[in-house]
């Protein structure tokens, strides 16, 4: 079974749990911050995706980490996937928590990508009209690609909208190259 496949099914369960103890924003908070102490640990990831170190060495190592830090239901659903020999799948599993939940809540991630950073104001106004198009919660996010030469690229979910001047020179390109004898 594919990574991705038991990362979601350990993520619904937990998604479950937390709906059912009336916890779902705190441990997503906690999961954001157990994202986080991964991103900045290498060493961690490492120890918990490494077949070599024993299980209950691993358990000890988040005990340790967490304890007292993050939701207890959290913890114990960590350790769990650790005793199950699916200590590896434990970063996708918080990772497609934060995809679930914000699918629960009706969150959309929307990334627009431009030439230059846009202000807060642009960013603002960018995400409220996302917001009232698609009728959902919207997370923005700028990245920088000054190969755009001037517009941008928003790309929500699996959709793309192009409004960037290399894109527009991109289609007249096809175009005129369409249009010779």
């Amino acid at each position: 079974m594919s990574v991705f496949k038991v990362a979601s099914r350990y993520a619904k369960s937990l998604i479950d749990l937390a709906k059912e103890q009336g916890s779902l924003d705190a441990i997503k908070t906690d999961m954001d911050q157990f994202i986080d102490v991964l991103k900045a640990n290498p060493e961690l990831r490492a120890v918990l995706s490494n077949p070599i170190i024993k299980l209950d060495k691993k358990v000890n190592i988040l005990e340790a980490l967490f304890k007292d830090k993050i939701n207890p239901a959290i913890l114990s659903f960590f350790k769990i996937m650790i005793v199950k020999g699916r200590a590896e799948v434990i970063e996708a599993a918080a990772h497609e928590f934060i995809r679930e939940y914000n699918e629960v809540k009706g969150i959309v991630k929307a990334t627009v990508i431009s030439a230059a950073p846009l202000s807060d104001t642009n960013l603002s106004e960018l995400k409220a009209t996302i917001a009232n198009q698609i009728n959902a919660q919207v997370l923005i996010t700028n990245k920088v690609d000054q190969s755009l030469i001037g517009g941008f690229v928003i790309t929500i979910g699996d959709k793309q909208y192009d409004a960037s001047i290399a894109g527009k020179l991109n289609r007249l390109e096809r175009y005129f190259e369409g249009q010779r004898v």
